[in-house]
């Protein structure tokens, strides 16, 4: 599981991205933030490295529409 994301550590990195916000917009992109780094959690438990990519895709021909 991912561990959430604080304030501060919030702030830390806006200040470090140069962006200027107050405490309060801070505190309102928290739970997005978190909500956000949760799902790439997710996602990324989807993904594995045994299967290859598709090299392909080849479009049956049935003769329709010809």
């Amino acid at each position: 599981m991912v561990e959430g994301i604080t304030l501060a550590q919030l702030r830390t990195m806006a200040k470090q991205a140069g962006l200027k916000l107050s405490d309060e917009e801070l505190e309102q992109l928290v739970p997005g933030v978190n909500r956000s780094r949760k799902q790439l959690s997710e996602l990324r438990e989807l993904v594995t490295d045994n299967l290859e990519p598709a090299g392909t895709f080849v479009v049956a021909k049935t003769g329709k529409g010809r």
